[in-house]
């Protein structure tokens, strides 16, 4: 049964009561020289400590575990010259066909039809577009073809003249890294390396989970010398984590979907951790790892369930019906990996994660400073209430460096939270 009184709640949130004053040369926009020399903000009890990247493990709780998101950032921006000379861009979303596990779609040879956005698209009215590539065994002609026009993408045929080539490879040759909008320049070849985090593995993300851009190898080598655990999954980051809030109230904003996939393995292992803190590295680890718990009550309903969504509001409908503790909903998951005789759990989630709702899974985040208007700034303060307001007016005043290449934040659950 619905819970109205939270559900109303949640969607009644002004989204101007989310909004702050970022000064332009506050954004970072470019990395630091070395990832973990990066500021540390971290926010214990009411007392906020700054610190180094690199000191992270002095203020994890014992017994913890660290999360991340193995994603790899792709080279989604096409730019495509026509003869006359204009420039159309193709911005690569997500495969046209519905289809939830995305490294079978970059696996694919010639033609693949993807969601596209299209800048400059006034300039496209028809005919084809194509580009000439450089590749070890000769050179390619690269094609696209618009087939149908939607409200907010395009589907664009792909097709290139070379077989047992790829679409992932097609796109490393064609393609430039998605930066984000707000750093307003142009990738660099130092952004190829920097933009993605050292635990990047799965192609499908046009953004990356910039918590991680924080860590390296001898950083995870030290803490896990501290008994810190480190466990992974995947949660392919869409063109959406951008789109701001542009409503009145958080009600009527549109969550984006992304596919997410977790292995068996990393359940049972976050199945062994109950009782000990979880914490994820990013908002995108923790709306996955949130989300498990949603999916469990979904599979509890139907085991035979194939395409697995998480919708923007379901949390908040179901509270008043969950399915009990952490441990029961990572059973729940194992019972139902176990009965379609896979490996992995895949699923899609829009989850939003707003003040009001209650953590199942995750007590603790490590994430980057947001957007004002963000639907990540909700999360935080859905994590540490409007204690976010004194940490961001803290960072502002104390010369740290924001959004996806800036300085970085800790935050603990707070108890009326849990």
């Amino acid at each position: 049964m619905e819970n109205t009184n939270i559900i109303g709640k949640a969607k009644l949130i002004e989204t101007k009561a989310f909004d702050y004053d970022l000064p332009d040369h506050r954004i970072a926009r470019y990395p630091l020289n070395r990832r973990e020399d990066s500021k540390l903000l971290v926010l214990k009890e009411d007392k906020i400590i700054e610190s180094k990247f690199y000191n992270i493990g002095e203020f994890l709780p014992e017994k913890a575990m660290m999360v991340f998101n193995n994603t790899k950032v792709v080279r989604a921006r096409l730019l495509f010259r026509k003869a006359e000379g204009a420039v159309i861009e193709l911005f690569t979303l997500e495969p046209a066909s519905d289809t939830v596990d995305l490294q079978l779609a970059f696996a694919k040879h010639s033609p693949v039809n993807w969601k596209c956005l299209v800048g400059n698209s006034k300039r496209w009215k028809s005919g084809i577009l194509e580009m000439n590539l450089n590749h070890p065994e000769g050179s390619i002609r690269l094609c696209a073809e618009r087939l149908q026009k939607e409200s907010d993408y395009s589907v664009i045929s792909f097709s290139w003249d070379k077989s047992g080539v790829s679409f992932a490879e097609i796109l490393e040759l064609a393609g430039e890294m998605p930066l984000p909008p707000y750093l307003n320049r142009k990738a660099e070849n130092s952004d190829l390396e920097r933009y993605q985090t050292v635990f990047a593995m799965y192609d499908g993300s046009v953004a990356a989970p910039t918590a991680g851009l924080h860590m390296t190898e001898d950083l995870v080598k030290n803490l896990k010398l501290k008994d810190v655990q480190f466990e992974q999954l995947t949660l392919h980051v869409g063109a959406g984590t951008f789109k701001p809030l542009s409503t009145l109230t958080i009600g009527n904003h549109s969550m984006h979907a992304e596919k997410i996939s977790i292995s068996r393995v990393t359940i049972v292992n976050l199945m062994q951790q109950t009782g000990n803190p979880i914490i994820a590295i990013g908002t995108t680890s923790l709306r996955t790892l949130e989300s498990l718990y949603w999916i469990a009550s979904i599979i509890q309903k139907n085991i035979d369930i194939q395409d697995i969504k998480v919708e923007q509001w379901m949390p908040y409908q179901q509270q008043s019906n969950d399915i009990g503790d952490s441990k029961t909903a990572f059973q729940q998951i194992l019972n139902y990996i176990d009965h379609h005789q896979a490996d992995h759990l895949q699923a899609t989630t829009s989850i939003m994660i707003v003040p009001g709702y209650k953590f199942k899974i995750v007590n603790g985040l490590v994430t980057n400073f947001h957007q004002p208007m963000s639907t990540l700034l909700l999360l935080v303060s859905a994590l540490i209430g409007e204690k976010w307001k004194k940490v961001y007016q803290y960072a502002l005043d104390n010369e740290f460096r924001f959004l996806s290449y800036g300085d970085s934040c800790l935050f603990m659950q707070y108890k009326e939270n849990q």
